[in-house]
């Protein structure tokens, strides 16, 4: 899961005539989601373990529940995140000389309006930042944080794009030097291989000088790490057990989803937090959206969402391979969780 960040006042003193009226680009096709979600079901469940990306978790009920996650007690890495940047956004800012950020996976880009805010100031390498490229595959909040953050940044470009960042990385605006911004860990819902992949895309996006800033979980003790993943409300359950519902609405499947246990368990080879629902019983599962028919035994388990987590010369191996090389590292006071900064070789 990932985790969002929170920011406080906009700086500078334009005024709003100097608002500059925010752009959309649309990558996805209107058909996009339906699509994806038929090719996943095909491929996930015909899989050992049965699987399902953990993008379908997010429909609106599974977006507010997620919500609801990061304000729990256990659920530590958006406090540990936020203060990471409340604390080093300045810092960030200072260390590299990008005058455009784009944000992967921006959602109401609440996360970045700190780190937005030290961009702002004219003494930077880079002097202030002139554009904002939030990156999401939701077309109606990203449009709104588009209408909002034009508002509370006079004088900011935004340009947003509504894309899907497994797929549109070459397709990012280009001009002046950018760095994007990839928070909340989400990289950890990426399996070993398509993580690799993924940081590979990404630096042949990248010309050489840009930027990446990264936030990671970091591994930690396995009793918080689980607890994070299995909070006493249930509310982690529901979330995962809302992908069922997902499938159900979207592809007329009659999954029973009360009819699955939670089973999140720490995978110490892998060292990720591993989400899975577990039959109870028998099933004949139908998929008619997919053509699909989905049998079950007693037992068998279908995995909906990973949660690596990392350790710091891990990092800055996998970004080495890549082709970045990694300038600074913040942690929060507990050494929680790790903000990145590498730079494209």
């Amino acid at each position: 899961m990932s985790a969002g960040t929170g920011g406080g006042r906009g700086t500078g003193s334009s005024g709003p005539s100097d608002v500059v009226e925010p752009r959309v680009e649309v990558l996805l096709d209107p058909g996009h989601a339906g699509g994806s979600l038929v090719e996943d079901v095909r491929r996930g469940f015909g899989s050992a373990p049965r699987q399902l990306p953990p993008k379908w978790l997010y429909d609106d009920e599974g977006s507010r529940l997620f919500d609801e996650i990061t304000r729990l007690p256990e659920y530590y890495p958006t406090e540990a995140e936020r203060s990471i940047l409340a604390e080093h956004a300045e810092d960030i800012a200072a260390a590299c000389d990008a005058s455009t950020v784009v944000e992967l996976g921006s959602g109401t880009s609440d996360k970045t309006r700190t780190l937005l805010d030290a961009f702002r100031s004219p003494s930077r390498p880079g002097g202030p930042l002139r554009r904002f490229v939030p990156v999401d595959v939701s077309d109606g909040t990203l449009r709104e944080a588009a209408a909002m953050l034009s508002t509370r940044y006079p004088g900011l470009a935004v340009e947003a794009v509504v894309g899907d960042f497994t797929l549109h990385l070459g397709d990012l605006p280009r001009g002046d030097t950018r760095m994007v911004a990839f928070l909340g860990s989400t990289i950890g819902n990426f399996y070993v291989e398509e993580r690799r992949a993924f940081l590979g895309a990404l630096a042949d996006s990248l010309d050489p000088g840009e930027w990446l800033l990264l936030g990671t979980d970091l591994v930690k003790d396995v009793g918080r790490l689980v607890a994070a993943y299995d909070d006493a409300a249930g509310v982690t359950e529901r979330f995962i057990r809302n992908a069922l519902v997902v499938v159900n609405r979207e592809l007329g499947a009659d999954f029973d989803p009360g009819a699955f246990s939670y089973v999140p368990f720490w995978d110490p080879r892998m060292e990720r937090i591993d989400m899975r629902l577990r039959a109870e019983e028998p099933q004949v599962v139908t998929v008619p959206g997919a053509d699909l028919v989905v049998e079950l035994a007693t037992g068998e388990e279908i995995r909906l969402e990973i949660s690596t987590k990392f350790r710091r010369e891990g990092i800055r191996a996998e970004l080495a391979d890549a082709g970045f090389t990694v300038t600074d590292t913040w942690t929060d006071a507990a050494g929680d969780f790790a903000l990145t900064l590498a730079r494209r070789d």
